[in-house]
């Protein structure tokens, strides 16, 4: 499996692809960072942002993306450009077909540290050992990416059974019963 992990961000967009399956020790293929100019126009930094996304999508063709999921921060200014940097990273994986996973920061935490309250240092510090690195990836951004695709790889088995119980589940009808006493 090869997972793009996207850390959404209008200024530092991280980017990392990572290859394996859950079990196994997987391998870096590719890390880095989107940047856009902070005093540009915010229509021709998602332009950028798209552009860089599809030069990564076109170098490495991963299979899936991994995106992390928006959440409420009190910067309101901050959450919506880091929706609008999300929302270009869905768009440009959906374009291709490629199916796209969305992951909470705790829930990236927690897969890749075992504590979903870990600070970006011991990210960085478990991204590193995970994929045999010399150092930790720099910007932090773009230790978070890998770190979102590590946690796709570990956690999309599980998931995927979980959806594929639940789609079993809506064709098999419920069973009939029938009240105490009628037969």
């Amino acid at each position: 499996m090869k997972v793009l992990g996207v850390d959404p961000g209008l200024t530092r967009c991280g980017v990392g692809v990572v290859e394996g399956v859950a079990g196994r020790p997987l391998t870096m293929a590719g890390v880095g960072v989107v940047r856009t100019p902070a005093d540009a126009d915010i229509a021709h930094r998602l332009v950028l942002i798209e552009r860089g996304l599809e030069e990564w999508l076109d170098r490495y063709r991963p299979e899936f993306v991994a995106v992390e999921r928006v959440f409420s921060q009190h910067n309101v200014r901050t959450v919506m450009g880091t929706a609008q940097a999300s929302a270009v990273a869905m768009l440009c994986a959906a374009r291709r077909g490629l199916p796209v996973a969305l992951h909470t920061p705790s829930e990236v935490k927690a897969a890749v540290t075992g504590s979903g309250r870990a600070d970006k240092a011991q990210v960085g510090a478990m991204v590193t050992r995970l994929l045999r690195l010399s150092a930790p990836p720099k910007p932090a951004d773009a230790a978070d990416a890998l770190a979102l695709a590590i946690c796709h790889i570990w956690r999309a088995p599980a998931v995927n059974r979980l959806q594929e119980a639940q789609a079993a589940a809506r064709r098999t009808p419920a069973p009939v019963r029938t009240p105490k006493g009628t037969r």
